[in-house]
């Protein structure tokens, strides 16, 4: 018997390096965007993460 599950996406979180790396952006302007407030992030298992939604929103024009 197989047990079929539907496709979660992509990852929930994102490292800052990978948010650079998707936003085409240096390392440097996500610690800064995050450390001024631009840039929501979040503590999880002791490591900084920032959520898919935020990068959704910087993505789309949300992050000046």
């Amino acid at each position: 018997m197989q047990k079929k599950m539907p496709d979660a996406g992509g990852p929930a979180f994102y490292s800052p390096a990978d948010a650079a790396w998707i936003l085409g952006v240096d390392l440097n302007s996500i610690h800064r965007a995050i450390r001024i407030g631009e840039l929501r992030a979040e503590r999880r298992r002791s490591r900084l993460v920032i959520p898919a939604a935020e990068l959704r929103r910087a993505l789309g024009g949300g992050v000046r």
